[in-house]
């Protein structure tokens, strides 16, 4: 099922020569500083500090298609190093944020990458064991102190430097970026993406949600991840609307408040946190008999949705992972229809999209412009599409088993197709297991709706080879906070109670839980439970609690590790 394969060839290079020539001095980003001072960005010096610093990058011999990598939080000055990268000729290697030194040593030596742009960080000192001694580094400016002290600094090398005379002119099938991914199940992969998969999709999400130059957006989730790289990056180079930083996870609720969204991208963690914060300050029955309430109705829904800074949204974005129902719904009574869309790292992020009021809640929507998608062996899910990439960083075998000659990609996904052509996703090939009984069990579904309960930060569900399968849940650190201070434990464990018997009476037979275990150890990116894209780490998840695997399995209702 197709669209259309008509791709507009404009490289992220002339989009930013289009932007400076239409807009330049429209704001294109605004940064926070800290201390609610924000610096903002024109398109015109978007566009003169990347060719600055593009200048200063062949000045340190970078030739064409050298790697030169990028490690920071979301800032504007990442989004110009990207430029400055591809301006003089390198190919962009971004890292997450959050990776220890091994993870860091391990991408910037399999990348080959000649320099490292380093810059906002919550903990340098976990990662920077890991740069090589050749890897020359260059620090933004609201990098650590310590790299400041170090390295060539942002301002002075903008400030000494003339823009560099003449960009790059790449071809379509010139490589443009290595994006590296999280490694739910192992070392990293270095997805490798030419020029045509920018292109194609920044000229083709505008198409999808209307964009335009008036629209905003607030970049918070990692650049590093391909999401926030296709919806926030190419958009705003292709559309030319304005994008706001978040400070910190702190500052979010301001910061979302400063930047309201017209258009803003979540994955289901972000989305559950909303609804709880929002369920704990209206319960959902008041908020439905509120609403009810015809002088009340608009008033309340402008209020909710204000309080998260999402009054002014007209297109809300879920993917990553499948959206409890329970969530889509309670958003549509506000009158914000939260879209779920569909894409990974191997295709740009370009692959199903719910249309506006063509939304069947559990399915991602039909293929985008260019998209071919087909059901393989094993139900797996397969794209063909104008973002897929051209293989893997040096690992020709592990490329052709996911890439066909003919430019079909295995998504290691299952799923079906409706007869509208809607996709549905019902697990990944990899996570599904087994019971002893012989049945098949798909847990990210289940995991859904158990996150959606208030408290409950991330949950895994566990069954392979057990009579019926489990649920391990980490709590939220406010939950966690209420319980240290003398909250009453029974109360939680009767609404988790509740929560088991509820989900297991939308189950078939064998895939109810038999209990739920609420682990005392978070799960964090440093202890290797969960990816810096927030995702389970389920291997690792089943080896931390090996040993208690078989009395969890055992019992019945609510367990609180010891």
């Amino acid at each position: 099922m197709t669209k259309d394969n008509n791709v507009t060839m404009k490289t992220p290079i002339q989009a930013l020569e289009d932007r400076r020539h239409q807009h330049g001095s429209r704001v294109a980003m605004v940064q926070p500083l800290g201390g609610g001072q924000v610096r903002e960005y024109t398109w015109e010096q978007v566009a003169d500090e990347a060719y600055r610093m593009a200048s200063f990058l062949k000045e340190q011999g970078v030739q064409v298609g050298d790697r030169v990598a990028l490690v920071s939080k979301n800032c504007a000055e990442w989004i110009i190093a990207d430029l400055a990268i591809w301006i003089a000729g390198g190919v962009s290697v971004p890292l997450y944020p959050t990776l220890v030194a091994d993870s860091v040593k391990l991408i910037l030596e399999h990348s080959e990458s000649k320099l490292l742009f380093v810059g906002k960080l919550d903990d340098w000192d976990i990662m920077k064991a890991g740069v090589p001694g050749d890897v020359k580094q260059i620090a933004f400016s609201l990098a650590p102190d310590e790299v400041r002290g170090q390295a060539p600094q942002w301002g002075d090398i903008i400030s000494q430097h003339p823009p560099l005379a003449e960009a790059a002119r790449p071809g379509p099938e010139d490589l443009a970026t290595i994006i590296y991914t999280s490694g739910t199940t192992g070392v990293p992969k270095g997805v490798m993406h030419q020029y045509q998969s920018l292109s194609a999709v920044g000229d083709k999400v505008i198409k999808v949600y209307d964009l335009e130059p008036d629209d905003r957006m607030i970049s918070y989730l990692p650049l590093s991840h391909v999401a926030e790289r296709a919806a926030v990056e190419m958009a705003m180079l292709y559309t030319g609307n304005k994008v706001f930083f978040a400070e910190s996870l702190d500052t979010f609720g301001e910061d979302i408040k400063r930047a309201k969204p017209t258009l803003f991208f979540a994955v289901p963690r972000i989305w559950s946190k909303f609804y709880q914060k929002a369920s704990e300050a209206v319960p959902p029955k008041k908020l439905n008999t509120l609403l009810k309430i015809p002088l009340l109705n608009r008033v309340i829904k402008k209020k909710v949705l204000g309080a998260m800074g999402l009054d002014e949204c007209r297109v809300a974005l879920s993917g990553a992972a499948p959206l409890s129902t329970e969530i889509i719904s309670w958003f549509n009574k506000l009158g914000l229809e939260i879209l779920e869309v569909y894409g990974m790292t191997e295709n740009f992020g370009w692959s199903h999209t719910t249309e506006q009021g063509d939304q069947r809640i559990g399915w991602v929507g039909t293929p985008n412009d260019g998209v071919e998608c087909r059901i393989g062996e094993a139900g797996e899910v397969e794209v063909r599409s104008v973002g897929n990439m051209s293989g893997y960083y040096k690992q020709q075998d592990l490329t052709a088993e996911v890439l066909s000659e003919d430019g079909w990609l295995k998504t290691g996904d299952v799923g079906e197709i409706d007869d509208r052509g809607r996709l549905r996703i019902t697990g990944r090939i990899k996570e599904i297991f087994k019971t002893e009984k012989g049945k098949y069990v798909a847990p990210a579904p289940i995991e859904n709706r158990l996150a959606s309960q208030p408290g409950v930060e991330l949950a895994c569900v566990i069954g392979a080879n057990m009579s019926q399968p489990i649920a391990l849940l980490n709590l939220t650190p406010e939950e966690q906070e209420k319980l240290s201070k003398g909250a009453a434990k029974d109360n939680f464990t009767k609404a988790l109670n509740d929560l088991l018997e509820r989900v297991n009476g939308q189950l078939d037979p064998h895939e109810r839980l038999s209990c739920l275990v609420v682990c005392k150890t978070p799960w964090t990116v440093e202890n290797g439970l969960i990816t810096p894209t927030l995702k389970l780490k389920r291997n690792e998840i089943e080896k931390h609690y090996a040993a208690d695997l078989p009395e969890w399995g055992a019992s019945r209702g609510v367990i609180w590790e010891h």
